[in-house]
This record gives C-alpha cells, sequence and structure tokens, in this order.
C-alpha cells in the first residue's frame, strides 16, 4: 500500500513526462507548440530583499527619500511569477510529514564516544531541543521521549540489539503515534527503511523535521524555492527506498510509456530536471542581490547583520533598534525565513540598514545551508556582524560554538569577525546578570535596556568600518554647497557666520562622498 501511495504521488508528473514526450515528437510538424516552464517565464526577476525603513518625519533631511527609493528599486522586479514559484515548491512535496496531525515519539541516541559525540551539551539539553522543534509545528505533538544509549550510531538500528528491541517495544506499546523522530542530523536512506518496517510508523530525521519547518513558515518566494532545493536529497533518498519496495513486487526495473526508460530512470530525470530550474532561478537571484547589493554600496548605507543561533531575539532587537512596527516577532523556531531590511538611526544621526537573517540551528547537513547560501551571502559584505545570543538558554554557549562554525563554513572576511559585536540578550530572566567575555555587551530587547550602550557601539565599529569622517566644513551660504552635505552627508551642527555669509558645518561623511565635495566646490 505504501509503494501504491509513492506512485500515485508521482502520477501528475509520470503524465507530464509524457505529455512532453508526445509534444517533443510532434514538433517535427507542429511549429507552435507549447511547453509548461518556458525558459521565458523564468527569465522574469526575483524580488532579493525585504525591506522596510522607519518612520521618519519629512523634515528629517534629504536621505528619507534615499531611502524610498532604494525601497522602491528592491521591490520592482521578479526573478519568477507567483504562480511557477508556488507550482515549483508543491511539487514533489516529501510524503508523510504534511499529512494533518501527528502524535510523535521522540528517541534521541546519546552517543557514548566517537567523532559523532557532542561534548559541549548534554543529552537533556538536546532532546529538549528536539522537543522544542515538534513543538514549533502546529498540530504536532510529542506523546513520548526516551534517551537510549548508544556505541553503534554507524549501524542500520542505530543502537545495539538489547536496547533496539526494549525502544521498540516501548513504541509499540505507546498507544496512538503516528511517526518516530530520531534526533540525529541525517538517517541514510537504509536506516530509514529499516525503521519503518521494524516500528510500522513513519520515521523522521532532524534534517525532515527542520525542512517542513520552513515549509511551513516560507512565505517568499526565494525561501520557497530555497526550501525546494534543500529537499532534493530528501527526495533521491525517498526514491530509493520506494523503488526498492517496488523492486521486490517486481515492478521497478519495467520499461514505461515506450519511452526506454524505466520508472526509477524518470523519476531520477525528473527530480534532476526540478533542481536545474530552481538553481538556475537562484542564480538569477543571486546575480539580482549582486545589483542591489552595489546599490547599496553606491548609496553608501552602511549595513549592520544582526544573526544568531534561531530564536535568540534577532528580529525584536532589530524592532527596538529601528522602532519598525512593522516587525511582529514571534517566540518561534525559524520564525524569519528570509533576509529582510530595516533602516535605522545611530546617536550621531548616521542612518543604517539592519539586516535581519536566517536563525541558525546545530547539527544541520552542510546541503541545508548550501540551499540557503544565496540568503547567508550578504552577510559576507557587510560592515558590521552583531552576534546576538538568548544568555538565558541553557546551551548558550554552544549555541554559540554552532553559530560560530556556520560563519567559518561560509568563509566570513576575517575584519568581519574579529569587529562582531557580541551581544547577550535576555537579560529580563536572570536576576543580576553579569558577562564573563570581556566585551559582550547586555541587553534586553523586550525591555529595551541595554540599547544606548549598543548604539554607541554600533556607531563607533561603523565609523571605524566604513572610513566615515568627522569634519567642520566651512561653506558659502549663498552656493548649494550646504544643501549638498544634507544630501549626501549627515549634518551635525551648523554655526552660521552671518557677516561673512558663511557657515561652519559639522557633518560625517564618507571619504567618497568628500571627495565628491572637494571637486564639486574646491577646498574645504
Amino acid at each position: 500500500m505504501t509503494t501504491l501511495r509513492g506512485i500515485q504521488s508521482w502520477r501528475p508528473f509520470l503524465q507530464r513526462h509524457w505529455t512532453l514526450s508526445c509534444q517533443r515528437a510532434l514538433t517535427t510538424w507542429t511549429p507552435h507548440h507549447t511547453l509548461h516552464h518556458t525558459p521565458q517565464v523564468l527569465a522574469a526577476h526575483l524580488r532579493g530583499f525585504a525591506v522596510s525603513a522607519p518612520s521618519l518625519s519629512s523634515t528629517d533631511d534629504s536621505n528619507v527619500g534615499r531611502y524610498r527609493n532604494l525601497i522602491e528599486e528592491e521591490e520592482e522586479d521578479d526573478v519568477i511569477d507567483d504562480r511557477e514559484a508556488e507550482e515549483l515548491f508543491q511539487q514533489h512535496v516529501p510524503v508523510g510529514t504534511g499529512e494533518g496531525h501527528h502524535r510523535v515519539f521522540i528517541v534521541h541516541p546519546d552517543v557514548k564516544w566517537g567523532s559523532r559525540k557532542q561534548y559541549l551539551t548534554t543529552a537533556d539539553l538536546m532532546l529538549a531541543e528536539a522537543v522544542g522543534l515538534v513543538n514549533t509545528l502546529d498540530n504536532w505533538r510529542v506523546v513520548n521521549k526516551v534517551i537510549i544509549s548508544t556505541k553503534t550510531p554507524e549501524k542500520k538500528r542505530i543502537f545495539g540489539k538489547g536496547n533496539f528491541q526494549s525502544l521498540t517495544e516501548k513504541i509499540r506499546n505507546t498507544a496512538g503515534i503516528t511517526a518516530v523522530f530520531v534526533n540525529v542530523e541525517r538517517l541514510s536512506p537504509l536506516s530509514e527503511k529499516e525503521l519503518q518496517d521494524a516500528w510500522g510508523v513513519k520515521v523522521f530525521d532532524r534534517y525532515t523535521v527542520v525542512l517542513h519547518i520552513f515549509r511551513c513558515n516560507a512565505k517568499t518566494k526565494e525561501a520557497k524555492l530555497q526550501i525546494s532545493l534543500a529537499e532534493i536529497p530528501l527526495l533521491r533518498s525517498r526514491l530509493k527506498n520506494e523503488m526498492a519496495n517496488l523492486d521486490q513486487q517486481g515492478g521497478g526495473a519495467r520499461y514505461i510509456g515506450g519511452s526506454g526508460e524505466t520508472l526509477f530512470e524518470v523519476k531520477q530525470r525528473l527530480l534532476k530536471e526540478r533542481e536545474i530550474k530552481i538553481r538556475s532561478v537562484l542564480g538569477k537571484v543571486q546575480k539580482r542581490r549582486n545589483l542591489l547589493r552595489s546599490q547599496r554600496k553606491h548609496k553608501e548605507f552602511p549595513i549592520v547583520s544582526v544573526l544568531g543561533y534561531t530564536n535568540c531575539g534577532k528580529t525584536t532587537l532589530i524592532k527596538a533598534l529601528t522602532g519598525d512596527d512593522g516587525l511582529q516577532p514571534r517566540n518561534k523556531l525559524f520564525a524569519t525565513l528570509d533576509v529582510t531590511v530595516h533602516g535605522g538611526q545611530l546617536p550621531n544621526h548616521m542612518k543604517v540598514l539592519y539586516v535581519d537573517t536566517i536563525g541558525f540551528l546545530s547539527q544541520l547537513p552542510h546541503w541545508l545551508i548550501d540551499s540557503f547560501s544565496a540568503t547567508l551571502e550578504d552577510i559576507k559584505h557587510s560592515d558590521l556582524l552583531v552576534h546576538v545570543r538568548d544568555i538565558s538558554h541553557p546551551e548558550s554557549v554552544n549555541q554559540k560554538v554552532n553559530v560560530l562554525n556556520v560563519l567559518t563554513k561560509l568563509q566570513i572576511p576575517d575584519r568581519l569577525m574579529s569587529s562582531m559585536i557580541e551581544v547577550h540578550n535576555k537579560i529580563d530572566l536572570i536576576d543580576n546578570y553579569q558577562p564573563t567575555e570581556p566585551d559582550a555587551l547586555s541587553i534586553s530587547a523586550l525591555e529595551e535596556r541595554g540599547l544606548e550602550e549598543l548604539k554607541n557601539t554600533v556607531e563607533e565599529k561603523v565609523m571605524n568600518a566604513t572610513g566615515r569622517l568627522c569634519l567642520d566644513i566651512k561653506v558659502d551660504l549663498s552656493s548649494p554647497q550646504l544643501s549638498w552635505l544634507y544630501k549626501e552627508a549627515t549634518v551635525q551642527d551648523v554655526q552660521v557666520e552671518a557677516d561673512s555669509g558663511s557657515a561652519v558645518v559639522e557633518v560625517i561623511i564618507s571619504s567618497a562622498a568628500y571627495g565628491r565635495f572637494k571637486k564639486l566646490f574646491g577646498g574645504r
């Protein structure tokens, strides 16, 4: 029955395969045939960023207009239309995870030694995170959980014979369970099939559960495309299991539709075509991102990327720093799947862009990170990084290590790693908290405590990173010099000298803008 359901799930795509085969044959005499997913449709533009600016009064300065222009430019074009993106997202949805309610039995293998042993955390804390992942999903509920030690995590059944028999009895004696979540990074196709056969229910690993959370939280086209790409390895492993079952029934190697291809070969090719299509679109997205990034650099807005472990409070912090009421932080894992940009203002009135990034998580396969590389790529091109930690979490140290490991894999430049600000958030949950790490800043983003010190630190580091100058420039009030400075720099103060018809203007200005000023008006 499982195999028949699997074949049924592929039916629309096999029908499409046969339809395309017929269409190819008809091209010998029909000049105007039409194929679905044309290259022209895929050549449209996808928004690289969701962008918002804080409410700034029209009297602030002409930079407000530059903010609005930036937002409009980044919202203009799409690389793929909504219908096309949604169709790619809904094709080949992994079977089992999204079928309504799940009553989940969680099994955490506690590895006693070897390369897979976790040294910076405990089995209890890792089990608690697994429970948190399940509870993030609507209609999923944990009905039982257990920690079982193992010395053989590489084996198909993970556990030794005695422990496996004991676990199997416990699972079978737990009423009403519909799935078992084995809290490991990734199960092999053979292990997944072996465990499902032994326990009689769906078996998930961290990769599968996290992907389903991503799928449920995906809102934008780019997030959906990246998730669809990350699902390809899962679909391939499931295809192998499905074909193994079909081969046992004598049907996997049969040729279909007169095409000279077996069912397995057709399914493999369909997955490969889907992967190529998604990578092509995401490649166009990355080119669009590079263009937008160069536009932001040209406008000379400093970029501050706010990053950290999932649910550490990044969005709450950005809302507190920018006053952006459009931000709605949620106490939920992976609530943010897209990079969003929010305009803010430092104590010296200089405008900055705060980038809210996807949260990190431990024990994620490298290909899941790779799928979101276009999103995470923007971290590399920041002027400053702010690493937010939930200091109230019992695994805060381990979470920090995981974040730094991901940043290392992303090859973040040393200049950004060395200047990164570490923020200890949620101090409102700890009595009289005192940071033990040098230079760490203690804040409560929710209660807006410690934000002034953080803003001042961000200001100092942004000034250093961007090479901005604080200058006193004498201007002729009968010339457009003053209005030019208001437009291209951050004016701090103006001292008018009425007798001479001039003024001394205190400004924060980039080296490039100051060079343009001298070229236009000569000298200081």
